[in-house]
């Protein structure tokens, strides 16, 4: 797929549209030992003077043990054709098979990273984790967002610099 660098002030990409909500693939590790796992929570600003990308992760999730041991991650996005992939990611643990090859993706060597990519990804950023910190229930000013931890398992989130940005044009402001 033909992607090409994107600055972090030409990117266009709205977390509210049809490219999150339709799943992405956080990507952790490195070329020898890696895993993906489907997401569709993340945000996206500027903090500390930084360009961040925070994804979510839950501690019974096999990524959980990889991107606490690994200093980076990417996050992958497909078109709408690839939707059968990014479900089959979202439905098998990469403890017990290589999503990677099962779902007929490719890994691909990031550009600033450590962590691979998907080469089938119309979209890919890289990010260094900075920052990382569990979601604590106490915090939670509105009750009903315990309706989405029935068993306790809060995310940690991981915020990322965003290190890199490759994608098609149709991601260029």
């Amino acid at each position: 797929m033909e992607r090409k660098k994107i600055s972090t002030h030409l990117f266009n990409l709205n977390l509210f549209s049809g490219e999150l909500l339709r799943g992405a693939l956080l990507c952790v590790g490195n070329m020898q030992k890696h895993n993906c796992m489907t997401i569709s929570w993340a945000t996206m600003g500027v903090l500390w003077n930084r360009h961040i990308f925070v994804v979510y992760v839950r501690p019974t999730r096999y990524t959980f043990g990889l991107i606490n041991s690994y200093p980076d991650f990417t996050v992958n996005f497909f078109s709408a054709e690839c939707r059968d992939k990014l479900a089959y990611c979202g439905t098998v643990s990469g403890r017990d098979v290589d999503k990677f090859a099962e779902a007929g993706l490719s890994v691909v060597a990031s550009k600033k990273v450590d962590s691979p990519s998907v080469d089938e990804s119309h979209l890919i950023i890289e990010a260094r984790t900075i920052y990382a910190q569990d979601l604590d229930p106490r915090a939670f000013v509105d009750p009903r967002i315990n309706d989405h931890y029935p068993r306790k398992d809060y995310h940690r989130m991981f915020m990322g610099e965003i290190a890199h940005i490759s994608g098609v044009a149709e991601f260029l402001a």
